[in-house]
């Protein structure tokens, strides 16, 4: 059992951590994270570099099929490479292949990349890029349709294959016993979407569901203490970062052409605003209410889990609602009608604020709540709504048809796609969900994107954390780690001795067998 829902099955198009879920079931990529956070390869069966770090020889695993019998070849890995490098409609994909200049397959068992220049990471580059089905996906790679293609079909090589999908209700998966790794011992696996997090904790305790993926920490006594259910907490396998962000984006910048509105609140152009939102979130009363403690105040993007590339250096913006208060009487922004909302120098808005998040976020209605409380005595006033997760993406990205709102980033072991979304570059497609732009940002991008030796790049993914720091990209109300919770009359075999807690990877799904 589950909060959310894929929000599309299409690989390149999605943007929900739920769809990535069910990618990394049914689909195979060249590499494997594992539990402790290490790659190991997983198609290829090994691999070459070229002395100048350019050119990477894949050698592909034999006797691969896809999930309709097909073989799979290393010619569909090149095809799927190639497709997502040249569809930058996709919002993450592509910035996986960006420094591919050439990706060829010689033959049906090798894979050559060739880069335009030698990069740091490349096991983090491939580990997500699925590859998906020359033979499928070939007749749906022009124009419009590999956006809008639905992929309802699924054919991918991985443990597990799609059989039935209702969308916001379930997904159902089958194992797959042509599978050339680890066969899962279960026949299927359900993944079943539930309309709140109560009937999702009930379902648990009831035997409805054998596992649920997240749950209200509220709820962590109860179950702690519930006949046959086991409840585990730790690190996340994919490090998560609860996040605010602003509307921040300027007309010029606007993506008209993708749809976008840009009808976000003036005054959250304001740095000084932004700055003023800060001071005046409790982040440890937060962290106390809504994790009961299981969690730790986030600084940046970038989450302190990704150890050398999280900034250490730098110094929170301290609850403060005198500072607060402060900044904003010296930026002019007056409470004029005596209201207790502040209006804009000019007089033109109250600081008046559309406050949204996605409905599959248990805890973000009391942080909304909190923030409100809190907001309120610096003179600031939210609207708060929620939304089902796709049509806050709707509003969102590429949209930019909000002012404030409550989400999070379940990322890679690598902070290049957290960097990435803060990129000029990013705004078109949506992935640069607060519209935030900075020149010099986007050049230490690039930097750091190509910069081979490790202390270097540390200090530019250093630079850019406070830069946007600085700026108040975003206020990060913590660090949390995940609470998940299973059933132990039913299965056993969920792996919970790792260094991460992640019930749904494959590692646990194939390794289930019914309790005898």
């Amino acid at each position: 059992g589950w909060k959310g829902a894929p929000d599309t099955l299409n690989p390149g198009m999605s943007y929900l951590s739920d769809a990535y879920t069910i990618f990394n079931l049914v689909y195979d990529t060249m590499y494997e994270l594992k539990m402790d956070n290490t790659f190991t390869l997983s198609l290829a069966e090994s691999v070459n570099t070229s002395p100048d770090g350019k050119i990477w020889t894949y050698k592909i695993r034999p006797n691969i099929k896809w999930h309709d019998g097909v073989p799979l070849t290393a010619r569909d890995i090149a095809f799927t490479y190639n497709f997502y490098h040249t569809h930058p409609e996709f919002p993450y994909l592509p910035t996986y292949t960006e420094h591919f200049a050439q990706v060829a397959a010689p033959d049906d068992t090798t894979v050559v990349i060739t880069l335009d220049e030698p990069i740091p990471n490349m096991e983090a580059q491939l580990v997500f890029l699925y590859v998906l089905p020359e033979h499928i996906w070939s007749k749906h790679a022009n124009g419009k349709e590999p956006s809008e293609y639905q992929n309802t079909d699924m054919v991918g090589s991985g443990p597990f294959r799609l059989t039935e999908y209702k969308r916001n209700e379930f997904v159902r998966l089958a194992a797959n016993p042509d599978y050339f790794g680890a066969k899962a011992k279960v026949n299927e696996v359900i993944f079943q979407s539930f309309a709140n997090a109560d009937a999702l904790v009930q379902a648990l305790q009831t035997g409805q569901v054998d596992m649920i993926t997240e749950l209200p920490k509220t709820t962590l006594p109860v179950l702690r203490n519930a006949q046959n259910i086991k409840l585990v907490t730790g690190p996340p396998l994919s490090p998560q970062v609860s996040d605010i962000y602003f509307n921040q984006i300027d007309q010029a910048h606007c993506p008209k052409d993708a749809g976008g509105k840009c009808t976000g609140h003036p005054a959250l152009r304001d740095r000084v605003v932004r700055e003023a939102l800060a001071h005046a979130t409790d982040k440890q009363n937060i962290i106390n209410v809504l994790l009961l403690g299981l969690g730790t105040p986030g600084i940046t993007l970038v989450p302190n889990s990704l150890t050398t590339w999280y900034n250490p250096n730098l110094q929170d913006y301290k609850f403060d609602l005198a500072l607060a208060n402060q900044l904003l009487d010296q930026a002019g922004y007056k409470d004029k009608d005596g209201d207790g909302v502040r209006e804009m120098p000019d007089g033109s808005r109250s600081l008046d604020f559309r406050l949204f998040w996605p409905d599959d976020t248990p805890d973000a209605p009391r942080m909304a709540d909190l923030l409100s409380q809190s907001w309120k005595q610096i003179g600031v006033k939210v609207e708060s709504q929620t939304f089902d997760a796709n049509a806050l993406l709707a509003l969102c990205c590429p949209a930019y048809d909000f002012d404030i709102v409550i989400w999070g980033w379940e990322t890679d072991p690598d902070p290049n796609l957290l960097l990435k979304a803060m990129t000029t570059d990013s705004i078109p497609n949506g992935s640069n969900e607060t519209g935030y732009s900075n020149p010099t940002f986007d050049k230490l991008y690039a930097q750091q994107s190509a910069e081979l030796d490790k202390q270097r790049r540390q200090a530019l993914v250093w630079q850019m954390q406070k830069i946007a720091f600085d700026d108040v990209v975003y206020v990060v109300p913590y660090y949390a780690q995940t609470a998940q919770a299973y059933r132990t009359d039913r299965f056993t075999g969920w792996i919970i001795d790792q260094p991460t807690i992640t019930l749904e990877d494959q590692s646990s799904l194939v390794n289930l067998v019914p309790v005898r």
